[in-house]
């Protein structure tokens, strides 16, 4: 493809999160071309095709097959996230998939394998990433506003789900840990880096097959800062984190899945002084399908230390996973 033409994409999966959010940013985005949509039902992949002027496709399979196309968008429950990402990649195309790459770090270093090896770009749609709001809470870290930094402590939990909901479902690579505990992992990554390993984990699980609803976790980081995560299915809604330093505090609310319109506000406290930084509001979906399709024309994997940054912090994320699963206290709930 040449630099100049926008990204021919196809989406591999009708899910919910494609049709409100990703397919709506694309469709918006210049540097991307949604050619066509794929489900196995075939209905909803029409109301798909319908809704964002694109082709529906019979089969996963027929889409990969297809040569007007350079990218995929892989928004499949995550048991599937391994193989069709794979599969994408052997055929060519350069894959968008959605959190987290794939259940397991085995998986995941898998496929950065297949990637690098063929020159292609790989993401995961970690959408909250492409916020500049976290710039700024870094800046504000790096200038020395809050002194040396302690502790982090970051949260995501929503209130439980409609039964059949597939994140319900274990086979499908369901469970709070992959849905929502990566949201917090991934805040500790962004902001202390590599070298975090799990120091204490508590997952709340399903007595009738062990699905995990909610958990805790701790992290220490090389430097010695401490983590405190919390997540799951079975809270009110909250989506947080705190920077705590030597000499101040810095917070905020809403921090993974905000509106376009919503105007983020980070809280710096100190033991005499409280500051409010009111910034503009960004469509961190539009963002991060921008900056994928602004990654493929780039150049793909050759691109330099940014893909390769993308790739290791998405296995970091799930041998944290790993470590939770490993270590964890679980503790049986009829819910």
């Amino acid at each position: 493809m040449t630099a100049a033409r926008p990204v021919r994409t196809g989406v591999l999966g009708a899910a919910s999160i494609a049709w409100r959010r990703v397919l709506p940013a694309m469709a918006e985005c210049p540097d991307i071309e949604l050619v066509a949509v794929t489900s196995r039902d075939a209905e909803r992949a029409g109301r798909f095709a319908d809704r964002f002027g694109c082709a529906a496709v019979s089969g996963y399979e027929a889409l990969l097959d297809r040569d007007d196309i350079d990218a995929v968008y892989v928004p499949l429950p995550a048991a599937l996230h391994h193989e069709w990402a794979a599969r994408a990649l052997r055929a060519g195309k350069h894959v968008l998939v959605e959190k987290p790459m794939a259940t397991t770090a085995r998986e995941a270093r898998e496929l950065v394998t297949l990637a690098e090896r063929a020159g292609l770009v790989l993401r995961e749609n970690f959408m909250f990433l492409h916020h500049p709001r976290h710039d700024a809470a870094a800046k504000l870290l790096s200038s020395g506003r809050i002194g040396e930094l302690r502790a982090l402590h970051a949260a995501f939990c929503i209130p439980p789900l409609p039964g059949e909901d597939i994140r319900y479902a274990p086979e499908l690579g369901g469970g709070a840990l992959l849905d929502a505990g990566v949201y917090p992992l991934r805040t500790a990554i962004r902001f202390l880096g590599g070298g975090l390993r799990v120091t204490g984990a508590t997952l709340r699980t399903r007595a009738a097959d062990g699905l995990d609803l909610s958990g805790q976790v701790l992290l220490a980081s090389d430097a010695g800062v401490l983590v405190s995560l919390d997540f799951g299915f079975e809270h009110s809604y909250g989506a947080r984190y705190s920077l705590w330093g030597s000499r101040a505090r810095i917070s905020t609310e809403q921090a993974f899945s905000p509106s376009a319109q919503y105007r983020p506000v980070l809280l710096l406290e100190e033991q005499d002084h409280t500051e409010q930084f009111v910034l503009p509001a960004a469509a961190q979906d539009l963002r991060c399908v921008a900056d994928f399709a602004a990654a493929v024309r780039g150049g793909g994997a050759s691109a330099g230390p940014e893909e390769a940054r993308w790739r290791a912090d998405a296995v970091t994320t799930l041998e944290l996973v790993d470590q939770v699963r490993e270590r964890a206290v679980r503790v049986h709930t009829d819910g």
